[in-house]
């Protein structure tokens, strides 16, 4: 037997269906995440969605892993050069949040959040 579809509490309906008709799934690509996100669980999460990840294994889940010998599984594929694009990618934007506009999002059309940020990204790129 199937699970039941999630059933939004206020209205009654399926999140994924908004006035009657169906919304657009998407999944990325690639995920690049940090070692808080390294728990099998988010890992089976990923691959049954077939997501490629890049997420480093901390010390004390490899030194487990490997302490089960052949029952630990295989190590989980790294790259560190798509590791380090995803810290320039985080360091931007902390550096672009230094501008409160961009930090407290005070814009509520996204059209001006969009110009808000895009001149938050000119004063960055001129300071350096």
């Amino acid at each position: 037997m199937g699970r039941r579809p999630a059933v939004h509490p206020a209205n009654g309906t399926h999140p994924c269906r908004p006035h009657g008709r169906w919304a657009a799934r998407t999944r990325p690509d690639h995920l690049g995440g940090d070692q808080a996100y390294s728990s099998r669980r988010s890992r089976r999460y990923l691959r049954r969605r077939q997501i490629k990840h890049t997420i480093p294994e901390p010390e004390n889940q490899r030194a487990n892993r490997q302490a089960r010998g052949g029952k630990g599984g295989r190590p989980a594929s790294f790259d560190k050069t798509i590791y380090k694009r995803r810290n320039e990618v985080e360091r931007t934007i902390n550096a672009l949040k230094t501008s409160r506009a961009v930090a407290t999002r005070f814009d509520k059309r996204a059209y001006i959040f969009h110009g808000t940020v895009t001149v938050a990204a000119v004063r960055l790129w001129l300071r350096s």
